[in-house]
């Protein structure tokens, strides 16, 4: 297991060397932050439709696009247990017919790596840079971070991160996957969170959750909820938790933030061969042992 925290602020150093690990969907996070540093600058809106698509930026960021998710498809579940090469996007959108919207933007949710994939398209669209060379100068070099890329070729994720997955392509993360230090993903969360990169009425609404039932079996959640890539919700306790868990094959990262009154505490853990529930359930109870 790999964790940092950062209380009111302040990171806590262990003082070794740590190694770069997968984000994986906390990668969704880093792209909405960047997409929303763009509407900030009044180059993309918010509200308006994006890509000649009936969708918005809003409803992609929430997945409330219409969009599938071709974690739907049993042959990609197959094909990456198998250790096969990614398909290309055309061949995984034409398997999914994932041009096809299975409802109307704004009048459902349904969780999509899809719709982030777009999204990704649309930053290079407007900043005409590559999706590394935007994500780095319009969020990681102004919050500070380093030591944070993507994962392009298997050799760029090391087999000690994939617990019993050794090889495993990351084009399969057809939105792209980050990754880095466990550190720089709390401290990511937690400067952002804070305020360090965007406006507070963009930050006031990257945080509006839609609501998403009750409590979740096996995990902290009490009040689930998705914002513009924040998961979000309410845990034991009244405390509210944003931030995004991630997974994928052999290992599991959760990083979220709360706060309690003018104290805030982040909390990024990565573990391999744990449960998503396991993983989250580390988090929160090392956030609330900060805030006491």
């Amino acid at each position: 297991m790999l964790s940092s925290r950062v209380s009111n602020g302040q990171q806590s150093m262990s003082g070794r060397s740590e190694p770069a690990v997968p984000w994986w969907s906390f990668t969704k996070t880093v792209l909405a932050a960047t997409a929303l540093s763009l509407v900030r600058d009044g180059r993309v809106a918010l509200d308006a439709s994006i890509l000649d698509q009936p969708f918005t930026l809003r409803q992609l960021l929430r997945h409330e696009a219409g969009l599938a998710d071709y974690a739907e498809l049993a042959d990609y579940h197959a094909a990456v247990a198998n250790g096969e090469a990614a398909w290309t996007v055309d061949e995984m959108m034409q398997r999914l017919d994932g041009a096809r919207l299975r409802y109307s933007p704004g009048a459902g949710w349904r969780y999509s790596n899809v719709g982030y994939l777009l999204i990704g398209r649309l930053i290079e669209q407007v900043t005409d840079l590559s999706l590394e060379e935007a994500v780095s100068r319009y969020t990681l070099k102004p919050l500070g971070l380093s030591n944070v890329r993507f994962a392009r070729t298997r050799a760029d994720l090391p087999d000690s991160c994939l617990g019993s997955t050794s090889s495993y392509d990351p084009g399969w993360v057809y939105h792209g996957l980050l990754i880095g230090p466990v550190s720089q993903a709390a401290l990511f969360l937690d400067r952002l969170l804070a305020g360090h990169l965007l406006p507070s009425g963009l930050l006031q609404d990257m945080q509006i959750a839609k609501a998403l039932g009750g409590p979740i079996p096996g995990r902290p959640w009490m009040t689930p909820g998705y914002g513009l890539g924040l998961m979000l919700g309410s845990i034991e306790g009244g405390f509210t938790l944003s931030g995004h868990t991630g997974c994928g094959p052999g290992s599991v990262i959760a990083v979220y933030r709360t706060c309690k009154g003018d104290s805030s505490a982040c909390c990024a853990v990565f573990c391999t061969g744990a449960s998503e529930g396991a993983v989250e359930a580390l988090v929160v109870g090392q956030l609330l042992q900060d805030l006491r």
